[in-house]
């Protein structure tokens, strides 16, 4: 499911014209995104948590040439999924045929 179909499903679920469930969802993904920027981070209950996660630097190897580069410390975002989800995932998994 891309953004723009998350869109249409909830303005579906809610009666709400596109446009107006357009500008909802941009809010809420807005929010999240500066809320990370600021390294809050984001829990939302029976789904998951975003986060984010600060790795160091390190030597690295350009693969194509061999050559070794540092690597610059970097702080990325990183979701954790919350139990309900990661169960409801692996129910239908199983009815599935483990798919």
């Amino acid at each position: 499911m891309n953004k723009s179909e998350l869109i249409e499903t909830l303005a579906e679920k809610v009666n709400l014209p596109v446009r107006e469930t357009a500008s909802v969802a941009k809010t809420i993904i807005d929010t999240m995104s500066e809320a990370l920027v600021k390294g809050d981070s984001i829990e939302i209950r029976g789904f998951g948590s975003f986060t984010v996660k600060k790795y160091g630097s390190y030597t690295g190897r350009n693969p194509k040439s061999g050559e070794k580069i540092d690597v610059a410390p970097k702080k990325l975002p990183f979701f954790k999924v919350g139990k309900d989800l990661r169960e409801r995932v692996d129910e239908a998994a199983r009815k599935a045929g483990g798919k």
